[in-house]
């Protein structure tokens, strides 16, 4: 934030940031403010926090992902993507654990959901239908939703029991739809294009991906 600002100001603006990290409320406030603002004003939120951040000890994940959960715009989403990657990469390894769950359809399609913990009580979810063979029918990407309303196991979809399963088998099955939809000339679904550490994470019961 400049310098010229009140100090006053910039001190009720850190700990405002500092509270997205502890307090679900304050993080659906922050992502209802940003919504209601126009390009400039979500432009220079976007600098103060690229400033005024690496100076907080909160995870980057409690400042961006309120942000990316209403943000359309490519570019800025980009940025707020990289923000959020590059907090990852520095964060502890048992914060990147993932739910794995699984429903099996007819002619060897799957339903596949991954619920990935962000901080507090918000998670991002990826959902697919696919045939391993044959590629994706859908994907759908949650970056920002509720643990409570996350698919849990015995949860239905697409009138499909879904199941908790080994992240390995999941992991795998999603590989070999990549591979079918690339062999059939089919672009990689936008979604997945951020799951790119998918096959480096630590699954649940300790059954690591790779």
């Amino acid at each position: 934030m400049a310098t010229d600002v009140d100090p006053r100001f910039v001190g009720a603006w850190r700990e405002w940031l500092s509270a997205l990290a502890t307090d679900a409320d304050a993080a659906l406030a922050a992502a209802d403010v940003y919504e209601r603002l126009e390009s400039p004003g979500r432009d220079a939120w976007l600098d103060a926090l690229a400033e005024d951040g690496p100076q907080l000890a909160v995870p980057r994940v409690a400042l961006y992902a309120p942000l990316l959960s209403v943000e359309i715009d490519p570019g800025r989403r980009a940025r707020i993507e990289l923000a959020i990657v590059e907090g990852q990469l520095e964060a502890p390894a048992a914060l990147r654990r993932v739910r794995a769950l699984r429903g099996m359809l007819p002619r060897g399609e799957r339903i596949v959901v991954l619920v990935t913990p962000l901080y507090l009580d918000f998670v991002k979810v990826l959902t697919c239908r696919y045939a391993p063979d044959r590629g994706f029918s859908w994907v759908r990407d949650e970056p920002m939703s509720h643990e409570r309303d996350a698919p849990l196991d015995g949860s239905r979809l697409e009138n499909v029991r879904l199941e908790v399963t080994p992240l390995k088998i999941v992991v795998d099955d999603l590989a070999r739809a990549i591979l079918a939809a690339g062999r059939a000339g089919a672009a990689l679904p936008a979604p997945l294009s951020g799951y790119a550490n998918l096959f480096d994470v630590e699954p649940d019961g300790g059954d690591t991906a790779s």
